[in-house]
């Protein structure tokens, strides 16, 4: 059981740590998301899923949702996004999924976009070009909009502030500008290919219309920062990539941040057993303290996670939590990989067993390789649960799975 309030806050053991983040998550246990529905569901949850655009064995967002939400296809985030407008792709952490809800607290980068737009010169007459062409003629990408002109260029789309650029394609650079200013919006891709639409075609205007709610800039990183609290289950106050795209978040305004949501008890302090620093729930998922302390609530579920997936937002944390260490290697030199290109997780039960590299040609998906942990016992039943996970996963990917 959950130690009581003190000085020190709540204190559990690891397992019931490792328990709660993957109840919360809908990782554990019996699914809580289903379907198309539950896909929604889970986004909203966490605030944001990345987007990468990267399809070995399925996009980064589609992984992250098939890993926890039965029955889930990728057409069914296509529909989310490109059918029923409940979601919407934008700069959140990194390029990410958003529910649409939540455009209007995206105000202030849209504003900021159209203030930068204003330092490039002839971008107004080829956004004045673009927005007419796309009234006459519907969605377009950056190779069917008819401009033909390179501009000076320096993306804005991360708000980082750290620009570069140089001479582009005028398509493609005013088709950016207008989607970070919210004149367009994503309409549909083809593989990674962007179309984009008028927003005002697409977006409710309750929603497009609506104010910042949170105008002031403290209040918005304050949000911002619960949001991602929420969206990985637990966190610390410290400097963390589950924080990465919420500009302004320093350590002076994260120690205030952290401060205030416990003042407001918004978060719950939490200490973990072995672990010197201090963890923050949100103080609605206190409720899953409890469930997660009991040893007999047991899981057999086995689930592949995507590189990106929110609750690998904090490497660092999972490492302390799972005694587990995973890096994304797609981006490392061949002669440099420890594993593979696109290497996932496996999730089995509480803990993080290994890692896999699936292979596909032809139709037909199989294992190129699997790495147990050095502690795991490759038991029965964890090679039955691998097994049975790969099968749903062939049939993801619309493949055949081929066993050993």
């Amino acid at each position: 059981m959950p130690g009581g309030n003190n000085n020190k806050g709540i204190c559990i053991s690891k397992e019931t740590a490792r328990r709660f983040l993957l109840m919360k998550q809908g990782l554990f246990g019996d699914h809580i998301f289903e379907k198309k529905r539950g896909a929604y569901e889970y986004v909203r949850q966490a605030g944001c899923i990345q987007y990468d655009p990267v399809d070995h064995i399925g996009r980064n967002a589609e992984l992250t949702l098939q890993s926890r939400v039965k029955g889930f296809k990728k057409k069914d985030l296509y529909d989310l996004l490109y059918k029923d407008r409940k979601l919407f792709d934008y700069p959140d952490k990194e390029i990410s999924i958003i529910p649409t809800e939540d455009w209007p607290y995206f105000e202030r980068f849209r504003s900021l976009s159209r203030e930068n737009g204003r330092n490039f010169k002839g971008l107004q007459e080829y956004e004045k070009r673009a927005l007419e062409y796309i009234e006459d003629h519907g969605a377009v990408s950056s190779s069917s909009l008819p401009i033909s002109d390179e501009i000076l260029w320096y993306s804005s789309i991360h708000w980082s502030g750290d620009w570069e650029g140089g001479k582009t394609k005028a398509s493609r650079s005013v088709l950016e500008q207008l989607y970070t200013t919210g004149e367009l919006i994503i309409h549909h891709k083809e593989g990674s290919r962007k179309y984009y639409d008028l927003a005002d075609r697409h977006i409710p205007e309750d929603i497009l219309k609506a104010a910042d709610p949170l105008p002031d800039e403290y209040d918005h990183i304050k949000w911002r920062a619960r949001r991602r609290i929420g969206a990985v289950g637990m966190l610390w106050n410290r400097n963390s990539t589950a924080f990465l795209g919420i500009h302004g978040l320093n350590v002076q305004i994260r120690d205030r941040v952290f401060a205030d949501l416990l003042a407001d008890k918004e978060i719950t302090r939490i200490t973990v057993e072995g672990i010197d620093a201090p963890f923050y729930i949100l103080k609605e998922d206190r409720k899953l303290l409890k469930p997660a302390s009991d040893p007999s609530v047991r899981s057999n579920r086995c689930e592949f996670l995507a590189p990106l997936d929110p609750l690998l937002w904090d490497r660092e944390l999972i490492k302390k939590i799972f005694d587990f260490t995973y890096s994304w290697e797609i981006y490392t030199p061949k002669e440099k990989r420890i594993y593979g290109y696109y290497v996932l997780p496996v999730l089995y039960g509480d803990r993080f067993v290994g890692r896999i590299e699936h292979k596909k040609e032809n139709g037909d998906m199989y294992i190129g390789n699997i790495w147990f942990e050095k502690d795991i016992k490759r038991t029965r039943r964890i090679l039955q649960a691998v097994n049975r996970r790969m099968k749903g996963f062939a049939r993801f990917n619309k493949c055949r799975y081929i066993s050993e």
